[in-house]
C-alpha cells in the first residue's frame, strides 16, 4: 500500500523515483522530522500552532520518516526482520 500510495504521488507531480530518490526522500524527510522536533521541544518557531498541533505534526513527520524507510528498504530488497532481530537481539514472534 505505501509502494502505491508513493508511486500514486511521484505520478502525479512529475517526480521520477530513480535509485537516489529513495535516499534522497529520506534525508528530506529527516529534516522535517527535526524541524517538528524543534517545534515541539521549544527550540524552534511554533508559526501559531498550539501544543496538540505541534504534536500532530511531531507524529505525521516520523509516519513519513517510518514510511519513507519501509519504500527504501524494499526498493532496494531488504528483508528488515532478519537485520531487525540481529541489531535490536529481538525475535520476532510468529504466532
Amino acid at each position: 500500500m505505501l509502494a502505491f500510495s508513493s508511486r500514486r504521488y511521484a505520478e502525479a507531480n512529475g517526480i521520477e523515483r530513480d535509485p537516489d530518490w529513495y535516499l534522497l526522500k529520506l534525508q528530506e524527510e529527516m529534516g522535517e522530522l527535526t524541524q517538528a522536533w524543534n517545534r515541539v521541544s521549544g527550540r524552534g518557531r511554533l508559526k501559531g500552532k498550539t501544543p496538540d498541533e505541534l504534536k500532530r505534526d511531531l507524529a505525521d513527520e516520523t509516519a513519513d520518516m517510518l514510511g519513507h524507510i519501509l519504500l527504501f528498504a524494499r526498493h532496494n530488497g531488504i528483508d528488515l526482520t532478519p537485520s531487525i532481530e540481529r541489531k535490536w537481539l529481538f525475535k520476532f514472534n510468529a504466532g
